[in-house]
């Protein structure tokens, strides 16, 4: 039995998917479907596994060894809105949880794989190498990334990461990130705003040396992210903290050029100035480094970001049924091996 906490969200949801495609159900999946109205409870449509609970339910389950025959925790579960201002509900979610689940795993000797962040490495300055070498170098920029960077420092102390493997995911983009509102990819903004308006919004720049949408990020397909995440599943000797991205930064007005090409639109792009409120904390440049990731032995390619958006508006946001769904006639694009 593999534990997916988070797994009616975004990247915990796209990993059941991809258990499910490789013939593996018995699943537990953990979370708060929150309202309906959300639309989060759709991720789990047309997918596969054993059993749901309430996320407030699994520390009583654990402390008390009701749950047996757990191989593996796949920890997606948090508040991943950069955005939010409690700092107590983020140390609660974030931190105090994860450290909850990673002391159970270490005492079952159980694989445990958790979301970690980019956004640890505040604006780069310490720069973007995954391993344990930097993390109490790191500052990150927002409570969201100090949360999970707490953690990773309490991880790194007490020796869970000997065993354990801390994903620092990019900027992920894909299906299943539709109740995501405000914190989802630039592609589906992107996409909605260019069927509604014809026109996609970028924020202007407030730096002098990047122009105007040429911001620069590392943009990860969401299935890139499982492929990786399965992998680890299956190498349990492959344990630190490992950069999950492209390791190729390319601009928001690629992204944006992508996405009209996917759609078959003429390219109309507006810029609007960023928010004051977070000017000062926003990231011009992000792009990861897999080196630990690759001497580990994931040899896989990643997909580049044109192939990305092509496949996520043609085989799922312009579909009616856009949800990552076992039975999807889209699954037989990740079965190929992505160009890089």
């Amino acid at each position: 039995m593999i534990i997916i906490t988070g797994g009616a969200g975004f990247i915990g949801s796209a990993m059941l998917w991809e258990l499910n495609r490789h013939g593996i159900d018995e699943v537990l999946i953990v979370d708060d479907l929150g309202q309906a109205s959300e639309g989060k409870w759709l991720n789990l449509r047309g997918l596969r596994f054993a059993d749901f609970i309430h996320k407030d339910d699994l520390p009583s389950l654990l402390e008390h060894d009701r749950l047996s025959g757990i191989d593996a925790v796949i920890h997606m579960g948090a508040i991943s809105a950069t955005t939010e201002q409690d700092a107590n509900l983020l140390l609660r979610n974030n931190y105090e949880y994860s450290r909850m689940l990673a002391g159970w795993c270490a005492s079952k000797s159980t694989r445990f794989i958790y979301a970690s962040s980019a956004a640890t490495f505040g604006d780069g300055s310490a720069g973007y190498s995954d391993g344990t070498g930097a993390v109490d170098r790191l500052r990150p920029l927002n409570m969201y990334g100090y949360s999970k960077q707490l953690f990773d420092l309490w991880a790194l102390r007490n020796g869970i990461l000997e065993h354990a493997a801390g994903l620092k995911f990019y900027n992920v983009y894909g299906p299943n990130e539709y109740h995501k509102g405000d914190m989802s990819s630039v592609v589906f903004k992107a996409f909605h705003q260019i069927r509604e308006g014809g026109s996609v919004s970028l924020f202007t720049s407030h730096r002098p040396e990047y122009r105007d949408g040429e911001q620069l990020r590392d943009f990860v397909y969401v299935k890139d992210c499982t492929r990786i995440m399965k992998w680890l599943l299956d190498t349990p000797s492959a344990t630190g903290l490992f950069n999950v991205g492209t390791g190729r930064a390319r601009s928001f007005l690629d992204l944006a050029v992508a996405t009209f090409q996917a759609m078959d639109r003429p390219v109309s792009i507006n810029f609007v100035p960023m928010p004051e409120s977070i000017r000062e904390k926003y990231q011009y440049y992000t792009c990861a480094d897999c080196g630990h990731l690759r001497s580990a032995g994931y040899a896989a390619p990643m997909t580049g970001l044109e192939e990305g958006v092509l496949d996520y508006v043609r085989n799922h946001l312009a579909t009616e049924e856009p949800h990552l769904d076992i039975a999807s006639t889209a699954m037989a694009t990740i079965n190929q091996e992505p160009s890089s």
